[in-house]
Order: structure tokens, then sequence, then C-alpha cells
């Protein structure tokens, strides 16, 4: 680390984050993300910007809720890492945002890699890998099966019973951890509260029923700081088998744009194909990749 120089930007030298060339910029092709100043920081050797991070979180949460963006120049990864140590805020997840197919690119392949070699070296884990879609007018509206009846329900408690057996048979990384570490209850709960944290309507959660009522699954039309998204899709595992998790996602879809909705952010984990498959029949395009890494046990407040 000799050399090494750790620093917190603000609004007077923020400009400093830009002057790491970044051959993953595709990253931000379809992501218009703010960051804030202060939750900016830089590693530098000589004057020059060799690692660098930008925690995120909501308009009114007053800590940052994950990094969103992380990168090195090439040889730096201690550098990063120390980066990531020395942070003033002890945050659970952080992402590397990627161009789609980035292992098929060398140069690409390894600057993502040196990312992950500094992020392993701070102490942070590989939770998933996952794809990223896009919805806009130019994909044409995905076909309603009109199979499923659609309805608000103020109750929550449907919610969170629905999501209990939704996450009691998943292949949703992110729940499965919540079940390790806490049971059915914490992985439906945590849901719950993702879906309160959104800035859009509660009104907007939707339950889905056969034409006799019996439940089916949920849809969340939602948005997210960053605009409207596919919040939640999920099929009751007594249902599934029958294809209804692309009526769910066809209808979540026509609902956003029915209020409004030029662009549709959605998100899926690589190894649930059967959801990959529905994102692509519904005309979703892959945008980007994701990968998620999960804080370990010795990764702390710096």
């Amino acid at each position: 680390m000799t050399g090494l120089v750790i620093r917190a930007l603000d609004e007077s030298t923020v400009h400093v984050f830009d002057t790491l060339s970044d051959p993953l910029s595709a990253r931000d092709a379809h992501r218009p993300v703010q960051y804030r100043p202060d939750w900016k920081r830089v590693a530098l050797r000589d004057g020059a910007v060799v690692a660098r991070g930008a925690w995120w979180g909501g308009p009114d949460d007053p800590e940052p809720l994950l990094v969103d963006h992380f990168d090195v120049a090439e040889g730096e990864e201690d550098a990063g890492a120390e980066l990531l140590r020395t942070a003033p805020w002890q945050v659970d997840h952080l992402e590397i945002n990627l161009p789609s197919g980035w292992r098929d690119a060398p140069a690409l392949r390894a600057a993502a890699e040196a990312r992950f070699t500094a992020v392993r070296r701070a102490g942070y884990e590989l939770l998933v890998e996952r794809f990223v879609y896009r919805w806009t007018p130019q994909c044409g509206l995905p076909e309603r099966p009109g199979r499923l009846v659609f309805g608000a329900d103020p109750d929550d408690a449907v919610f969170f019973d629905a999501l209990r057996r939704i996450h009691s048979v998943t292949l949703d990384a992110h729940a499965r951890r919540a079940i390790e570490e806490g049971g059915v209850d914490r992985a439906a709960q945590e849901e719950l509260d993702f879906f309160r944290w959104c800035p859009s309507p509660r009104e907007w959660w939707q339950v889905a029923r056969t034409p006799d009522g019996e439940p089916v699954g949920i849809h969340i039309p939602a948005h997210n700081p960053s605009g409207p998204c596919i919040g939640f899709i999920g099929v009751l595992p007594q249902r599934r088998g029958h294809g209804y998790a692309y009526d769910l996602l066809a209808e979540c879809t026509h609902f956003l744009v029915e209020r409004g909705a030029e662009v549709i952010a959605g998100a899926t984990d690589q190894g649930n194909f059967p959801m990959a498959a529905h994102f692509t029949s519904a005309g979703y395009p892959v945008v980007r990749e994701l990968a998620t890494f999960r804080a370990g046990s010795d990764v702390s407040a710096g």
C-alpha cells in the first residue's frame, strides 16, 4: 500500500471520480444512476485514481444500502480492497454491473475479474449473477393470456402468506440467503419491506387468481428510485408448471404502461431458467449482467 491515499469526495472534488478509465463503461448505458458526492470514495497513487467506489441508497435513506459501483485499475486489486475495507459504511451487498456477454471478450473479462479479486480480498463473497432486462415500447406489449383475474388487496397478511408459500420452494438466491439466516418468514418480510421502500403506491400490489377465485400468485408493479420496474413475480408452488409466471409478467408490464411507463426494468437470477425464459417470451431484452456480492463475516465498518 506504499503511496496509496484513500480519499472521500464532496461537491468540490467529485470530478476526480471520473478520471479513471473504465473498459466496462457500457454498464451505465441503460441506467442513469445518481450518486451523492459524499458517498463516493477514491484510492489514489501518485495523484492518479487507481480504484473507486460509489455507495448508493434511496433519496430518503440516511446511509447507503449497497456499493453500486466499484472498479480498479490494472494491477490495483489490493488498492481496491483497501478502499472497501476502510469505508465508513458497513453494507450487506456490493454490485458489479457488466456488459452482456462480458465473458466472451478477453479485455472485459480481465477487467471484471480484477474487480472480483479486489472484492473478495475485502471480505465479500459472490451471492448470485443476474440478467438485467429493459422493456421499451419498441419491444411491443406482451400478449395477455387471459387465464387469470388480477386485483388489489388491502391486507398485507395476504401478501405475506403468499410470499411465505412462494419462498418455501424458490430459486431466488436472495430469498435462499434470508431463509438460511432467519427462516421463510424473514424472506417474506424482506420482500414486504422492499415493496414498502419503493415510492410506488401500496394499491398497486396485485393478487392473481383463477376465474373461480383460487389464488395463483402475486405480482408487484413498482417504481424504484430509478424508474418503473417489475418489483416481484411469484407463483404459488402448487400452481407451478403451467407457465403462470408469464401471465403475471405480462400483466405487470401492461399495468405499468397503462400508468405511463415508457421504460421498465426487470431482473432475474441467471440460474432461474424458467423466469429468464418468460422475460424473453415477453419481449424483454437483456441489457446487462449483474454480479452481486454479499458481505462475509469479516467485513466491518472502517
